[in-house]
């Protein structure tokens, strides 16, 4: 969740938004939350991914295609590691 994290945390600089800005938006009581999106640490539901783009003034498309890329990243990774394949 790396890619994301950094990309969401320039495009909120770049709207020029804090961190508490963005959770207060979204309805969050921490902006802990958008902290652990920005680090990689979680990645922000689904159902938000379109008011962060709209908060941001980015296209809520590109952000799902970034999730998704990382999030099939990581299943091929688990599977890897379950069925123990190497490459």
């Amino acid at each position: 969740m790396k890619e994301l994290g950094s990309y969401l945390s320039q495009k909120r600089l770049e709207a020029g938004l804090s961190q508490r800005n963005v959770s207060d938006h979204l309805g969050y009581s921490t902006p802990q939350f958008v902290s652990n999106w920005e680090r990689g640490v979680s990645h922000p539901p689904i159902g938000q991914i379109k008011s962060l783009a709209k908060l941001y003034k980015i296209d809520a498309e590109e952000v799902f295609k970034i999730l998704l890329k990382e999030t099939l990243k990581e299943v091929e990774a688990d599977l890897r590691q379950r069925f123990e394949v190497v490459k």
